[in-house]
């Protein structure tokens, strides 16, 4: 699939590992790495980023393989919730960084143009998002407000 504002396919990134075991490696139980999830959680990263410190900390290829459940579903159970979801979140510092640098380049087109194609996905995010009952179907996006609930 394409990416949306481009001509060009998909993201690199990482792969996710091949065998769904526990590995012999890694040490900590389930009952640790559930801890040790809730414990960053209430430090304030993200999700992704809880799952990229326990790769790169503690050698835990994936928590779900570990735990038997994902990052969300020990989150979830331990009441620890995102105001937003992460990735409507990222779209959104993004959005706000950009209209701070308009502010200051109001000739910027290259930026204003990104500024547009950002809040677009996030349009459409919002729809998806609403459609699936995860945000409230009077949610809207503006700007100023979201400022509040997003910290950069």
């Amino acid at each position: 699939m394409a990416r949306m504002h481009s001509r060009k396919r998909g993201k690199s990134g990482s792969t996710r590992p091949a065998r769904l075991e526990k590995p012999v490696w890694v040490e900590l139980s389930a009952d640790e790495v559930e801890n040790e999830v809730v414990k960053l959680a209430r430090k304030g990263h993200s999700k992704s980023k809880i799952g990229i410190m326990l790769r790169d900390s503690y050698g835990v290829p994936l928590v779900k393989v570990v735990t038997g459940k994902s990052i969300s579903q020990i989150l979830e159970e331990n009441e620890i919730e995102a105001p937003l979801p992460e990735d409507l979140t990222n779209l959104v510092k993004k959005a706000l960084a950009l209209r701070e640098h308009l502010e200051s380049n109001h000739k910027d087109l290259e930026s204003k143009k990104g500024l547009g194609r950002t809040e677009s996905k996030i349009y459409r995010l919002i729809k998806y998002y609403k459609k699936n009952k995860v945000l409230a179907p009077d949610f809207k996006y503006d700007p100023e407000k979201i400022r509040t609930i997003v910290a950069r």
